[in-house]
């Protein structure tokens, strides 16, 4: 082969090469510009539907509920979620059933919610123990409660696309410490959900990057990677608020040293009408 054959395949190849790595960067822009959402601060007073200040200054709820409230932000997150009378929904890894109530408050009577949680281990026998009692509430007569392992083949007892929304509140990386196997889980919801339903996922941040590194040690779980995980099932993130944000933590200590003033997102996904 002559000097100038080598040349032309040696520039060919750096081309290819060059081609190559300009199409792994687009393809990678484009990922990061699909989940990338801007979000949204709290909305007024007058804007929390009445239905949900309704169902949070309801006389039944319990003082040790209501004094969870102001970490939690329940009618900032279920005014971003849509949650409204009438809708039929699931609070997922339901523990105690905080979630679970506020749920079926809102939806009221015409609407119905089904608790999920997976067998209790003997030391959290107490919360199983304080779920149970919640929903033996006449209050609460609209709650299905439901126990189902995580990787279940059919987590909840429910037609396909029959459901409006569902939510799991900071224990999304719980799921990922227990082994549960998340592809079968996110699409056993995207099997639930209507087209245009709701998926609402509220976590405790990890350093932006650390993907899964802290979901045992500290319970907080990196954002993107569970933005990621979720969008492979079919989901699309379309909405965000950072009402439970705390813009100084540093994301270095275990969550429930200071329960309620860790930095925490607060995401909604949609399944895609079509």
């Amino acid at each position: 082969m002559t000097a100038q054959a080598n040349r032309t395949t040696v520039t060919s190849v750096a081309l290819g090469l060059a081609l190559g790595l300009a199409m792994l960067s687009l393809s990678a822009g484009r990922t990061a510009a699909q989940t990338a959402i801007k979000e949204s601060g709290p909305v007024a007073e007058d804007e929390v539907p009445q239905a949900i200040k309704t169902a949070l200054s309801a006389p039944g709820r319990t003082a040790a509920d209501k004094s969870l409230d102001a970490g939690r932000r329940p009618e900032q997150v279920m005014t971003l979620l849509g949650i409204k009378p009438g809708m039929r929904v699931a609070d997922l890894y339901a523990g105690a059933g905080y979630t679970t109530e506020i749920l079926a408050r809102i939806v009221g009577p015409t609407g119905k919610v089904y608790s999920q949680n997976a067998a209790f281990e003997p030391r959290f026998k107490r919360f199983e123990d304080a779920w149970r009692n919640r929903l033996k509430s006449p209050e609460l007569s609209n709650v299905v409660a439901v126990s189902a392992p995580f990787d279940a083949d059919h987590l909840l007892p429910v037609a396909p696309n029959s459901l409006d929304a569902v939510i799991i509140n900071l224990n999304y990386h719980d799921l990922v410490w227990r082994g549960v196997n998340r592809d079968k889980f996110n699409l056993s919801v995207f099997h639930d959900l209507k087209p245009g339903g709701v998926y609402g996922i509220i976590d405790s941040s990890a350093q932006p990057g650390s993907g899964v590194r802290d979901v045992k040690t500290l319970h907080r779980i990196d954002e993107q990677f569970l933005v990621n995980e979720v969008e492979k099932a079919g989901f699309k993130l379309v909405a965000a608020s950072n009402v439970l944000r705390h813009p100084d933590d540093d994301r270095t200590w275990v969550v429930f040293q200071h329960r309620g003033h860790q930095d925490r997102f607060v995401l909604k996904f949609v399944k895609p009408q079509s």
